[in-house]
């Protein structure tokens, strides 16, 4: 297992007012760097946008417990899929998502360079994130969940250790 976080540029979208219009948004480049330097941050991985386990109880329950995580010193809790800004933010709209922050890994450079790049072309998705999450201390990789049966193809979608409970509990009492 890596010990820190990869270091990767990452293609975002921010809203800036000043463009106007119908699409105030703009590209930003957010490298890994910025993200976790001098932070503790919580990212959960996971397959894709608007798929049925990453809508219903990921996501969501990430997104619930935000202020419990925040009370134990994360300074943001991530959501990274192998997904393109566009997809993230509709996404994230779609299921009212206020706090935690969608992270576009289109295409897939942090995953790959996390180990945790998978086939599921048995699922017509393609290249894919494994489902895990992470807390990460200034870079540093402190407690990683990756779910079982980690895999190219895998027949099932394993989802026991990487969700919003498991971490807030590994919080608690670190």
């Amino acid at each position: 297992m890596r010990n820190t976080v990869p270091e990767v540029t990452f293609k975002t979208r921010v809203r800036n007012e000043a463009l106007g219009g119908e699409n105030p948004f703009e590209w930003r480049d957010l490298t890994s760097s910025e993200i976790f330097t001098n932070k503790n941050v919580v990212l959960f991985a996971l397959p894709g946008a608007f798929t049925p386990t990453c809508s219903s109880t990921h996501l969501p329950r990430y997104e619930e417990l935000y202020e419990e995580l925040k009370a134990q010193g994360v300074d943001e809790v991530i959501c990274l899929s192998v997904n393109d800004a566009f997809v993230m933010y509709q996404w994230g709209l779609k299921l009212g998502r206020k706090n935690v922050f969608m992270l576009p890994d289109g295409n897939g450079e942090f995953s790959r360079k996390m180990g945790m790049l998978v086939d599921k072309s048995n699922l017509g998705f393609g290249m894919r994130s494994w489902r895990y999450s992470m807390y990460v201390e200034n870079g540093e990789i402190k407690q990683l969940f990756s779910e079982p049966e980690y895999g190219d193809n895998c027949p099932i979608d394993p989802f026991d250790v990487s969700d919003a409970d498991t971490m807030l509990n590994y919080l608690k009492n670190r």
